[in-house]
């Protein structure tokens, strides 16, 4: 079986940079760990040319791969190996039912035959990798096998991006799983640590918006909506004559006239509660669920100030903005202010970073 760029699950491997491919900036982070404590590095984050990633795929591969170089520059890391994730909408994803007693080889090879029922490309165009799901009691019989398989070509794009560079792709992971991973040290931080809780995980993008589920720390439904954060931008381009370089830059820091906070961002800000409404309906329709305990805010549109308040109000959920390095420590290199803004949108490249320290 070809693994997933050495392989989604792959074991013990050296010191990681988290790399996250966004369709609007590529971000590195690279994590420590004394004990079971963490320690922020090194981060960056380098924006990208309007469509060197087109519908979650990398359409110029020199401009993301020449992001990364400037990002790992700017970061300073000496890490040579990376993580990188490919988007959800790439991965076809499977849990199979397999007899318990099986060895490695054998339940490869069960899986290679079983496979051609669930991937509708060839094998030899996809990569593949799989992994038995812990918390199986010892005498059952059966186990969950979770597969999961990518195009080669999507894959490739994003070695190549990681490998232009300098930098050995180690491991190759799903975004969402990357987001689950950072969700497990917020959850850490809940009372029961996020057991008996349900959770919707909303990354709301340049792009898109992905609603991801969580319930007793495990994953129930994902989907992805098209609304992001680059209408907010466009939106400003248009209203006020600028560039979509310069309206992105204004967005973040500031200057634009007195009317947009009103006539512009207000009106945003209220199309995303009833984009974050809509994903939740879909949610509840299509499962057992008809509510949530909380709403965890993630993406670049979460950095927007009060939009946490505002989700609360109007969906009568509690809701916050994810920050993942709120228990870490921070070397003298890492700006506080700056990565406490830029948190919601470095859950993916944290949870990426965190694979350094898999078991």
């Amino acid at each position: 079986m070809s693994n997933l760029a050495d392989m989604l699950f792959a074991k013990k491997r050296p010191a990681l940079i988290g790399v996250d491919i966004s369709p609007s900036a590529v971000k590195v982070l690279e994590l420590s760990k004394q004990g079971e404590h963490f320690r922020v590095e090194r981060y960056a984050v380098e924006p990208l040319p309007q469509n060197a990633v087109v519908e979650h795929a990398i359409t110029e591969v020199e401009q993301v791969a020449g992001a990364v170089e400037r990002a790992l520059k700017r970061s300073g890391t000496r890490c040579k190996h990376a993580a990188v994730a490919v988007p959800a909408a790439h991965v076809i994803t499977k849990l199979i039912k397999m007899p318990a007693n099986l060895t490695d080889q054998e339940r490869q090879a069960q899986i290679e035959m079983e496979a051609d029922h669930y991937i509708p490309y060839p094998l030899d165009e996809v990569n593949m990798d799989y992994q038995v799901l812990e918390g199986a009691e010892p005498n059952v019989t059966e186990v969950d096998v979770l597969l999961a398989a990518c195009r080669k070509e999507i894959v490739d794009d994003y070695l190549a991006v990681v490998q232009g560079p300098g930098l050995t792709p180690h491991v190759v992971d799903v975004e969402t799983y990357a987001m689950e991973n950072a969700y497990g040290l917020i959850a850490s931080h809940m009372p029961g640590g996020g057991m008996e809780k349900t959770v919707a995980i909303l990354d709301v993008g340049a792009t898109s918006t992905s609603i991801n589920v969580v319930s007793n720390n495990r994953s129930v439904y994902t989907r992805d909506h098209s609304f992001g954060g680059r209408q907010l931008t466009e939106e400003i381009q248009r209203r006020y004559g600028l560039s979509y370089e310069e309206a992105g830059l204004a967005k973040k820091q500031g200057g634009l006239p007195d009317n947009y906070q009103t006539d512009v961002l207000r009106p945003f800000m209220e199309a995303m509660c009833q984009e974050i409404m809509r994903a939740l309906q879909f949610f509840y329709s299509s499962t057992p669920y008809n509510s949530v305990d909380q709403i965890l805010l993630a993406g670049g549109c979460a950095q927007i100030a009060g939009i946490d308040e505002l989700v609360a109000a109007r969906i009568g959920v509690p809701a916050m903005v994810a920050n993942p390095f709120a228990s870490m420590s921070l070397s003298s290199r890492i700006k506080p202010q700056l990565l406490g803004n830029d948190a919601p949108s470095l859950m993916i490249c944290c949870g990426l970073a965190l694979r350094s320290f898999d078991a």
